[in-house]
């Protein structure tokens, strides 16, 4: 049940991604139009450069489930099934590790953006705690994640997704 939770979680964040690309593209042609007509939209790039950011972090969960972060499986490849079953346990721990890192540290650096009122320094004075709430999210999804796919490995539970056979990929 616990890992049924975690995947509409991640496919939510991945909905949320999605919302970010189109905010980025409608932020960049607003900025375009602007330009040619002359208007004074202030911001435009700074909602772009959120909204590109926010895609990225909230994509970060689902990128993990569907194993598409870069891996490097150069010594994976030549060492036996029970020796890379344990070498992934302990990637994946010290994976945790940072990625309950960096959650903690983005929900910090909302609280404090919030606490202190700390504005964007573009034209629009936007709250900065405001565009850092999608990266805080993302940072914890993607610690949920890790957290998942380290309990899968330990009890023998698949975690990553099976490929699609969209495009196919060498690790």
């Amino acid at each position: 049940m616990p890992h049924r939770l975690a995947l509409g979680f991640y496919k939510l964040l991945l909905v949320l991604a999605g919302i970010a690309m189109i905010g980025a593209f409608v932020s960049i042609m607003l900025n375009i139009l602007a330009r040619i007509f002359g208007w004074n939209l202030p911001g435009l790039d700074g909602y772009a450069g959120y909204s590109i950011a926010a895609a990225l972090f909230l994509a970060l969960p689902a990128t993990l489930q569907h194993n598409e972060h870069i891996r490097a499986t150069l010594l994976l490849d030549h060492v036996s099934t029970s020796t890379r079953g344990r070498m992934e346990a302990v990637a994946l721990l010290l994976g945790t590790g940072i990625a309950l890192y960096l959650a903690w540290f983005a929900v910090r650096l909302v609280w404090v953006s919030y606490t202190l009122h700390d504005v964007a320094p573009t034209g629009d004075a936007t709250p900065m705690w405001i565009p850092q709430l999608s990266m805080a999210l993302g940072c914890i999804g993607f610690a949920v994640a890790f957290v998942d796919a380290l309990w899968s490995r330990l009890t023998g539970r698949t975690f990553y997704a099976e490929p699609s056979g969209e495009a196919a990929h060498a690790d």
